[in-house]
């Protein structure tokens, strides 16, 4: 039994120290990025965030949903519906297709950036500034993903590209996660719609097939494509717009937060100045007029010397009003 114990303590203490590399190797700051000697800090852009994109062929529609978290893993968020991806990614993709007829309809999960649990792969987080031509921002590549092409399993990677955009935070355009599968079932619905139309109006359905998947300029966060890459591992390109990826932004909020205070940090301020003025004022007036020493020099010195008896007084009145508001009124026998 002792050895049973022993070598069941063993392996647990193996798995923990495996997590635990596991995350030093992999881990991924989004609060504290440093790159070519600047400091950037994406914490604002949190949270569970959803892009789809739509692809048409002749006999399917194949809708695909993006669902990432920059900062953290995505927990409860990499389950749809009976499609689980695998709580500790942080980037996984939820593709729908359907078949045009509406007869057959297929589903699967694939994950494309994030850790696996006991030590089982990593992020590989890569983190570049985006240079030339004017441009300002990171290249963030996040690795740690599988994608099946044709029954062989390839490995999967992120490449998000932040574009400094001083007016957008970020978020804007972004599903919420109460209305993306309705959004999804619109989007089906839509596309049949225009498939059934035929030949109603063939010159728009050449444009864009839906303005919001993933591709909507008014979005910050579009998706660029995904697909296989020069080593043979699956791609997903997406671009962010945000204030957040500018070279100074930290450093400029730093300065616009320690030089504006408050409204009530300047009242208190202005408080204390007025008094210690009076304060001052008053015993300058009493030394050379009156020749006050200690606290004769105070401007209402025998006030303040008297507030601790005027507060025990005061105190001493409320507690006996206090008692005598429970005695019994009414007139006393003679």
């Amino acid at each position: 039994m002792r050895i049973h114990s022993s070598l069941s303590s063993s392996l647990l203490l193996s798995s923990a120290l495996l997590t635990g590399l596991a995350s030093a190797s992999g881990g991924f700051d989004c609060q504290n990025i440093i790159a070519e000697g600047k400091k950037y800090d994406l914490y604002d852009l949190r949270g569970v965030h959803t892009i789809y994109h739509v692809d048409k062929t002749e006999d399917y529609i194949v809708n695909t949903t993006y669902v990432l978290n920059i900062c953290k893993t995505l927990g409860k968020a990499s389950i749809r519906g009976d499609l689980k991806c695998g709580t500790s990614k942080n980037i996984c993709g939820f593709q729908y297709k359907y078949a045009v007829d509406g007869e057959d309809e297929f589903g699967h999960a694939f994950p494309i950036a994030g850790l696996d649990p006991l030590g089982h792969g990593t992020k590989d987080p890569e983190v570049t500034r985006l240079k030339g031509d004017g441009q300002e921002g990171l290249l963030l590549k996040l690795a740690g993903g599988e994608y099946f092409d044709k029954d062989k399993k390839k490995n999967a990677r992120a490449v998000i590209e932040f574009q400094c955009d001083p007016d957008r935070s970020g978020l804007e355009g972004l599903a919420s996660a109460e209305n993306e599968s309705s959004e999804e079932e619109e989007t089906r619905r839509r596309l049949v719609v225009r498939e059934d139309e035929g030949d109603k109006d063939k010159d728009k359905d050449k444009e864009k097939t839906d303005p919001k998947d993933g591709s909507d300029p008014s979005r910050s966060l579009q998706f660029e494509s995904f697909g296989p890459a020069e080593d043979d591992s699956y791609e997903l390109k997406l671009k962010w717009r945000t204030r957040y990826a500018c070279d100074n932004y930290v450093r400029d909020r730093k300065g616009d937060g320690s030089s504006h205070w408050g409204f009530f940090t300047w009242l208190i301020i202005i408080f204390f100045l007025c008094t210690a003025a009076y304060l001052i004022f008053g015993s300058w007036l009493n030394y050379n007029r009156y020749g006050a020493r200690g606290w004769d020099l105070l401007p209402h010195g025998d006030t303040l010397r008297d507030i601790p008896y005027i507060f025990q007084d005061w105190l001493r009145r409320v507690i006996n009003t206090l008692q005598g508001s429970g005695s019994r009124g009414g007139y006393s026998a003679v």
